[in-house]
């Protein structure tokens, strides 16, 4: 489990809590920061005895620093999950764990809510099954949702941060695109992601990402990408409604 920190002080004890209240035990918690100047690094120092590795200094994004997790790694399942973000419940390692030993999973994803800074649930993405076909109308599954054996990324690679905020999407594309892997799709809520981001604070930020969405499109060989990119967004707005 790896976590990735910048001035997180508001957010972080509660990611922390989140993966210490985890019935399941067997977890090697890594947690990057990237020389935070609030009290982000004080707080995970505190939480030390439950912190495999902390690493903290400066990075070139949050990618950068997820990449720096992965290196550290010695899991045979890994996952992110970002330090504005916590598990829904706390079953859910116990739970992808057990799919991955039941059903011998290489990835797996699942479901997740967005929340407002009281916990309130302002957004529910439900995935669905995975098709390899899904990605060419604008799928993809949730990122803070998503976990793969440690072999994926020594054998297809870490996250290309040159596709910027996208560089998740183009690492979930290349994983399981075109790939003969097996895909399970946890059909529960696992995570709470804080509402918010990047790629969608501005209009100018979100062009950028619709750029970027398309670029891991044309890489992959999507059947048509202009019309994937359409439906990307679009598809977001069910979790409004549902």
């Amino acid at each position: 489990m790896i976590t990735v920190t910048y001035d997180a002080e508001k957010t972080i004890q509660r990611c922390i809590d989140s993966v210490i209240n985890q019935t399941f035990t067997h977890i090697e918690y890594i947690v990057v920061d990237g020389n935070s100047s609030d009290s982000t690094k004080l707080i995970v120092e505190n939480n030390g005895k439950y912190i495999s590795v902390f690493k903290s200094e400066p990075d070139r994004g949050i990618y950068d620093a997820m990449n720096k997790g992965l290196k550290l790694a010695t899991g045979d399942i890994i996952g992110m999950l970002n330090a504005d973000d916590y598990f829904a419940n706390d079953e859910v390692l116990f739970k992808i764990a057990e799919t991955f030993d039941r059903t011998g999973a290489d990835m797996l994803y699942s479901d997740l809510d967005y929340v407002d800074h009281e916990g309130e649930v302002v957004r529910k993405w439900r995935s669905g099954e995975f098709s390899e076909r899904n990605f060419n109308w604008g799928w993809m599954p949730p990122h803070p949702t998503f976990y793969v054996k440690r072999e994926y990324f020594e054998k297809y690679g870490l996250y290309d941060p040159l596709f910027g905020t996208a560089a998740d999407y183009e690492l979930m594309l290349r994983f399981m695109y075109h790939t003969a892997v097996r895909v399970v799709y946890l059909n529960e809520v696992t995570v709470k992601m804080g509402v918010g981001g990047v790629s969608n604070s501005n209009y100018r930020n979100r062009v950028s990402a619709w750029a970027c969405d398309l670029r891991a499109m044309q890489r992959h060989a999507l059947f048509f990408p202009l019309f994937s990119l359409i439906l990307k967004p679009l598809r977001k707005i069910v979790q409004y409604y549902i």
